[in-house]
């Protein structure tokens, strides 16, 4: 079910300010056509400023439905529409994409980062690389040595690269969900998060974010 004209969308921002990523930004439907919204100006809801917005920023974003139900989706910005006021494009989702579970949760993208890794009863550690990463989980190859098993628990450290040069360092608490051997001999180890503090997925989620953007931009 689609927002309707009206309809008050509460918006996560991807910037490098730690402070967007919070759905702190809320924004009224005001048209739409067969292919987007146009919405005003994002106001925060604690200052009362204005959030500017850039062709192709990444958004996330949630409206409330009859009873209450917070409905999630994904999207960018398509373009701007000079009117009385200034309006925001934004490309309708998928109707099948949005969800009451929280979207944010779902966004993965392929990457190659340094995962490090505890597991078993006498706290084995190994390093590998991920092959994605995404706000619900990651997943990363290994060879056949570091004998993981489906249902097992992992302690996890990530170190996440951002566009500006800075480095961060994302730890959780992981549980194996899925392996599935490869060709080249190596096992692909799927992961869900068990606990991770939501600071720490906010980092991850900007990351995500960046690189769907990047992704966007080479298209």
């Amino acid at each position: 079910m689609f927002p309707k004209i009206n309809d008050v969308l509460y918006i996560q921002v991807a910037g490098n300010d730690h402070k967007d990523e919070l759905f702190e930004f809320k924004s009224r439907i005001a048209e739409e056509d067969s292919q987007n919204f146009l919405i005003e100006i994002p106001m925060s809801q604690t200052s009362g400023h204005l959030k500017k917005l850039f062709l192709g920023e990444e958004l996330s974003i949630f409206f409330m439905s009859e009873g209450g139900i917070k409905n999630y989706f994904n999207t960018h910005v398509t373009g701007f529409k000079e009117d009385v006021l200034r309006m925001v494009r934004i490309q309708k989702p998928e109707p099948d994409s949005i969800s009451k579970i929280q979207r944010r949760n779902y966004l993965r993208v392929k990457a190659n980062l340094e995962i490090a890794v505890k597991y078993g009863v006498n706290e084995s550690r190994f390093v590998a690389e991920t092959h994605d990463v995404g706000g619900g989980g990651v997943s990363f190859q290994t060879q056949e040595a570091q004998q993981l098993e489906e249902g097992e628990s992992l302690s996890c450290w990530i170190l996440v690269p951002y566009k500006n040069g800075t480095l961060e360092h994302v730890s959780f608490q992981s549980e194996v969900v899925r392996i599935q051997e490869m060709e080249n001999g190596r096992r692909l180890i799927m992961l869900k998060y068990e606990k991770i503090a939501d600071q720490e997925r906010q980092k991850l989620i900007k990351y995500c974010f960046e690189k769907q953007l990047e992704f966007r931009e080479r298209a």
